[in-house]
């Protein structure tokens, strides 16, 4: 059984008084549990569509998709909603904390909407989650306080404090210095090995993707298998957008339960 899979899936859009516009054109793409998949693609490739896709937070226009082999079509957008929030994990380059929350506060904050034992439980989740990526002593620091790195680690256990089988990963290290985009990395590693959640990453980097297992190249809406990302040719321009931040989907603020108080560059 795949967790999701993406079936020749076509997005397309028609700008006021403008042609269609084609993002995503046949795309396939088959996630397993557990599975480690990277996607290379330089701005303006569909990269930001792709992503809304396997939140779902987006419809295809033609295609399929499915998680746990039910296509998603089936689901309403309330049971899409609630199979988002318990199932998927969103990683972002750019770390979306609340500014006036402590760290403890902030990963705390997806769990505001469970119930049962999960939501009486939910600042011992949280702190559990703060120690496994190493922020045990940052409990009550405010985000202001905290290195980039450290930003990111909340960041991180924010997005997997739900126990989420899917982490989708958009541009994680964009926002920090080499070494500590390395230990970020063998954190999120670590954790969906710990977990057994399937990982997407999704960057500019190749050496970043080429962690991976599996890797993927997104060119013009066109998704292609590569065997190593670290050996497809950059263009002049996909290493001058390597460091420009990417948007990245407001909707998946709205998934992680944080819209309006932190849309911020959204």
């Amino acid at each position: 059984m795949s967790l999701l899979a993406l079936r020749d899936v076509t997005r397309t859009v028609i700008p006021q008084d403008q042609p269609a516009l084609t993002i995503l054109n046949g795309v396939d793409l088959v996630i397993e549990p557990g599975d480690h998949v990277s996607i290379v693609g330089r701005s303006g490739s569909g990269k930001s569509t792709l992503l809304n896709m396997l939140g779902l937070l987006d419809t295809p226009t033609s295609g399929e998709i499915t998680f746990d082999d039910r296509p998603v079509k089936q689901y309403s957008a309330a049971q899409r909603d609630r199979l988002r929030g318990a199932a998927i994990g969103f990683v972002f380059q750019q770390f979306n904390l609340l500014p006036g929350r402590t760290a403890l506060e902030n990963v705390t904050m997806p769990l505001l909407y469970s119930t049962g034992r999960t939501f009486w439980r939910r600042k011992k989740m949280a702190a559990d989650m703060l120690a496994l990526v190493g922020l045990e002593h940052r409990l009550n620091s405010m985000p202001d306080r905290l290195s980039g790195g450290e930003q990111q680690r909340v960041a991180i256990a924010r997005s997997l404090v739900r126990g989420p089988r899917l982490i989708l990963a958009d541009e994680p290290t964009g926002a920090l210095d080499l070494d500590t985009g390395q230990s970020v990395m063998e954190l999120i590693d670590e954790v969906a090995e710990r977990t057994g959640a399937a990982q997407v990453i999704i960057t500019h980097d190749p050496t970043i993707a080429r962690r991976a297992r599996r890797h993927f190249r997104l060119d013009r809406g066109v998704l292609t298998a590569v065997d190593d990302p670290t050996l497809e040719p950059l263009t002049r321009r996909d290493r001058r957008e390597a460091a420009a931040p990417d948007e990245q989907p407001a909707d998946a603020l709205v998934a992680l339960g944080l819209a309006d108080t932190e849309r911020g560059d959204a």
